[in-house]
C-alpha cells in the first residue's frame, strides 16, 4: 500500500436539530487502499460519505485533498476532484437504456443532436477495460442487481476517478458476482485508485480491506490495519460488547415433530427430507445458490413443487397455498423486505396492524374492527422488538434497514404461530440490531416454538442452530448436530456435489 494521502477529515462534524450525527472525525485515504468504514446503524458512516460524496456539508471541520483544503456544496464538486460514489440506493433511471444512463448530462453531441451511436460505442469501450459483460442498449430495469451496481461504478469513469466510495456493495450479490467485484476492486488499487468500503459483512474484510475504521454513535473509535485485528476485536470496538455476548446461549429441549419433509423436489431442489421440532433451532446453511431458499419457498407455497410431501402437525400441506398455511401456524420471513416483506409507503405501526387484523385482533362478531386495541396490540410488539417509540409513526421507506427488519420480526407476533422460518434474518443490519433479533429468536426456541434460520453467514446459523442443514447444488448434503457443527466441518459439505451418500436424513 503505497502512502500518499488521497483525502482526510479533521474534526469533522454534523449536528442536526438535537442529533449530532458526526463527532469530530478523523480519517484518511491513501492511494492503492480500501479503507472500510465499519459499525452499527447510525454510527456515522453515511454520514461521513455524504459529506465526502458532496451530498451533505460539514457543521465543523474540514476535508482536506491534496491541493489542500476543499468544502463540496453538490455531488458534481466532488465528482470534479475525483471523487465518486455509488449509493446502496442505486441513481439510475430504469426506463432508459445503460448508455443513456451512463452519460446522463454527458451526452456527446453531433450538432444540435445527442450522437446515441457515440455512447453506445463509448459504453462499450468502458465496459471492455473494466471486464463487465453489459450491452450498452439494455434497459435497465432488465438488468441484475450486480449488473446495475457496475453501470454505476462505469458511471464513475467519465472523469479522472481518485477515490471510489461503495455503501454496502455485496449486500444483493450471488458469491460470483462478489468475487467479480473484488478482482475488479483489485485492479483499481493497482492503479493507485483509494476506495472506501462500506459493509456489516466482516467475512469480507480478510478479502478486500488494508484498514478499518470504526465509528461509534457519531465517534471514532479507533482505526486497525486488517492484518493485525480479528472479527472478535471489530466487534468488540464497534458495539462495546465482545462477541461471546451477541450470540445468546440457546436451551435446547426438542418436543414433537411439526414438519417432515420427504424426497421435496422443486427447481433447484433435488430430493430433500428432514424434520423440525418444537423447541429447536434449526440451521440452514450454503453457499448463494445452493438451493437452501428456495428449499423453504417451496415448502412455503411460493415456488411450484416437483415431487415428494411435506407434513405439519401429521397434516399433509404439500399442495396448500401460502395463505393456508399461514393461517395454520407457519410462518416465513423473506430475505427481501422491501419487496415482499413491508409496505414501504406505510408506517411501522400500520405494517403491524394489518397484520393483526389478519390474525383476527380486534375484529368483534360484527366483523366491527377495534383499532383501540389493535393500536396497544401494535405497541406491546414494538415494544417487544425494541423498535423505538419515535420511528414506530414513521414511513417504512424512511427507517434504517435495522429498523425496517425489526418491524419485519414484529409481523411474526401478530398471529399464533408454531413454526418460523426466518430466511437470511439479518441481511443488511448492523451488530447491535443483530443482537436484538437473536434474542428473539432465543425467546421463541425456548417457548416450544419451532424455528428455522437459512443464512449466507456461517458464523450466525453455527452460533444459533441446535441442528444445522448444509446445502450445496440443490442438494442436503449434511445434517449435523450440535457437537459436529464446526467451521471446517461446514465447509466441507459446500462443494459436495451429491448429498445422497453423505447425509443420514434421520433425525438427530
Amino acid at each position: 500500500m503505497q502512502t500518499d494521502l488521497l483525502l482526510s477529515t479533521h474534526g469533522l462534524s454534523k449536528q442536526y436539530p438535537g442529533i449530532l450525527a458526526l463527532d469530530g472525525v478523523d480519517f484518511d485515504l491513501c492511494r492503492g487502499e480500501v479503507h472500510v468504514l465499519f459499525g452499527e446503524n447510525g454510527a456515522g458512516k453515511s454520514t461521513l460519505i455524504s459529506m465526502l460524496a458532496g451530498a451533505n456539508s460539514p457543521s465543523s471541520g474540514e476535508i482536506r485533498l491534496p491541493s489542500g483544503p476543499a468544502r463540496f456544496e453538490t455531488v458534481a464538486d466532488a465528482q470534479e476532484c475525483g471523487i465518486y460514489t455509488v449509493f446502496q440506493e442505486f441513481s439510475l433511471i430504469p426506463t432508459l437504456s445503460v448508455a443513456q444512463n451512463i452519460f446522463l448530462g454527458w451526452e456527446p453531441r453531433r450538432g444540435p443532436f445527442i450522437d446515441h451511436r457515440q455512447m453506445r460505442e463509448r459504453s462499450r469501450a468502458m465496459f471492455e477495460e473494466l471486464g463487465f459483460d453489459i450491452d450498452p442498449d439494455a434497459i435497465v430495469a432488465t438488468l441484475s442487481r450486480a449488473q446495475q451496481q457496475m453501470v454505476e461504478i462505469t458511471k464513475a469513469f467519465h472523469g479522472d476517478l481518485a477515490v471510489l466510495i461503495l455503501d454496502e456493495p455485496t449486500a444483493s450479490l450471488t458469491d460470483k458476482e462478489v468475487d467479480h467485484l473484488f478482482d475488479f476492486l483489485e485492479g483499481l488499487k493497482t492503479r493507485g485508485v483509494g476506495i472506501i468500503y462500506i459493509s456489516h459483512r466482516m467475512q469480507e474484510f480478510a478479502r478486500i480491506a488494508d484498514r478499518i475504521t470504526v465509528l461509534r454513535d457519531g465517534g471514532k473509535i479507533g482505526t486497525v490495519r486488517m492484518d493485525e485485528t480479528s472479527e472478535d476485536k471489530l466487534v468488540e470496538m464497534m458495539t462495546g460488547r465482545s462477541i461471546t455476548e451477541i450470540y445468546p446461549t440457546i436451551a435446547y429441549e426438542p418436543g414433537e415433530v411439526l414438519l417432515k419433509v420427504d424426497n421435496l423436489g422443486a427447481a433447484g431442489v433435488i430430493g430433500s427430507s428432514f424434520e423440525v421440532r418444537r423447541g429447536e433451532v434449526l440451521g440452514v446453511a450454503g453457499l448463494v445458490g445452493s438451493g437452501k431458499s428456495r428449499l423453504f419457498r417451496t415448502i412455503m407455497g411460493l415456488a411450484p413443487r416437483h415431487h415428494g410431501s411435506v407434513r405439519y402437525r401429521g397434516e399433509d400441506i404439500s399442495d396448500f397455498e401460502t395463505r393456508h398455511l399461514l393461517s395454520r401456524g407457519l410462518y416465513y420471513l423473506s430475505p427481501d423486505r422491501k419487496h415482499e416483506g413491508l409496505d414501504l409507503a406505510k408506517s411501522a405501526e400500520d405494517n403491524l396492524a394489518l397484520n393483526l387484523v389478519m390474525g383476527g385482533t380486534g375484529i368483534g362478531k360484527l366483523g366491527a374492527i377495534n383499532w383501540k386495541a389493535v393500536r396497544a396490540k401494535s405497541n406491546a410488539i414494538a415494544e417487544h422488538v425494541e423498535l423505538h417509540p419515535s420511528y414506530r409513526s414513521k414511513l417504512i421507506s424512511q427507517l434504517s434497514g435495522g429498523n425496517q427488519q425489526k418491524v419485519l420480526f414484529g409481523k411474526c407476533f401478530c398471529q399464533d404461530v408454531d413454526l418460523y422460518i426466518f430466511d437470511e434474518p439479518t441481511v443488511g443490519v448492523d451488530m447491535g440490531t443483530r443482537t436484538a433479533l437473536y434474542l428473539l429468536i432465543k425467546h421463541l426456541a425456548e417457548a416450544g416454538k419451532a424455528v428455522v434460520v437459512i443464512s449466507s453467514d456461517l458464523p450466525e446459523v453455527m452460533h444459533l442452530a441446535h441442528r444445522l442443514l448444509v446445502l450445496a447444488h440443490g442438494y442436503v448434503t449434511a445434517e449435523l448436530s450440535a457437537d459436529e457443527i464446526s467451521e471446517d466441518q461446514v465447509l466441507k459439505y459446500f462443494f459436495e456435489e451429491n448429498g445422497d451418500d453423505n447425509v443420514d436424513h434421520t433425525n438427530s
